[in-house]
């Protein structure tokens, strides 16, 4: 095998919360309007647009060595792919997105069981298929192309489709019968190419570079000086990571403390630091965690 590594990008909602994850990872990703093959600052990495929905499929085939798809496709397309890391980022939250089930506020289905026999559309015909199986039920699962929220009732008894807030599901008044699924995005990869040396390293230095970047999501580096003999009344105040670093100073009665914070409690935690004795205190931004 060549040494470059052929990485596919989701196209949609996910390419611009993909491209930011890899710019924190120290990749920089680069679109054209008239293009599917996005640029990056790797010459050992090619690039290419792909739908999550065929993700999957094409990593599993070897037209991409490795990419990034949600749980959910890899379900929907039975994928048999090496999945390297979750990878909780989204467009919208860090939560996973869900497959739910879902009726007008006033059908009478109130259960899976009464789906027997009904009409339901998707755009996850086999993941749907494969939870009515489940649960020994059979219903006409039909492929919806879009706007699948307003289909019940006229064109559907129900839908199966996906949300991070539910927010789009109350402004149909459409309500929730069960959840199908949980999905996040995954790094995969195909299994020939993360058997062979050079690209499985490729892909795992990926990896790992993108969740250290989503590691330090929302966190900060606090460092300050205190006087030795505070110490113990400062750090009884820290909520580390790990255990904070102390460092000796030139002074002998002076210590540096260095530390990781969620960046919420920062502004809580400084003034009960400065009363605790500390001082120089600085707070600096992180790009990526390792541990």
């Amino acid at each position: 095998m060549s040494d470059v590594l052929k990485l596919g990008v989701p196209a949609g909602s996910l390419q611009e919360a993909t491209a930011e994850l890899f710019r924190r990872a120290g990749y920089r990703i680069s679109f054209s309007s008239r293009s599917y093959y996005p640029t990056i600052d790797d010459d050992q990495i090619e690039c290419l647009l792909i739908r999550a929905q065929e993700m999957a499929r094409y990593v599993e085939d070897g037209v991409l060595d490795a990419g990034l798809t949600g749980h959910d496709w890899i379900v929907e397309t039975g994928a048999d792919v090496e999945e390297v890391a979750e990878l909780v980022f989204s467009k919208v939250s860090r939560r996973p997105v869900r497959w739910v089930l879902c009726v007008p506020e006033d059908s009478p289905i109130m259960s899976i069981e009464d789906l027997e026999g009904k009409r339901i559309a998707t755009e996850a015909v086999g993941l749907t298929t494969r939870y009515l199986a489940d649960h020994g039920l059979s219903a006409r699962v039909e492929f919806s192309w879009g706007a699948t929220e307003v289909k019940p009732p006229k064109l559907a008894d129900a839908i199966v489709e996906v949300t991070e807030t539910g927010s789009s599901l109350r402004a149909n008044n459409l309500r929730i019968v069960a959840e199908v699924l949980q999905s996040t995005p995954r790094f995969i990869a195909n299994h020939g190419a993360y058997a062979d040396p050079w690209k499985r390293q490729k892909i795992d230095d990926i990896a790992l570079m993108l969740q250290g970047a989503m590691a330090a999501e929302d966190k900060v580096g606090l460092m300050m000086n205190v006087p030795r003999e505070k110490l113990p009344k400062v750090l009884a105040l820290l909520p580390a990571l790990q255990k904070p670093t102390v460092s000796d100073l030139a002074d002998q009665n002076w210590v540096a403390v260095t530390t990781i914070l969620d960046e919420s409690v920062v502004r809580h935690i400084i003034p009960r630091l400065k009363s605790a004795g500390a001082c120089g205190l600085v707070e600096y931004p992180l790009n990526k965690v390792i541990e």
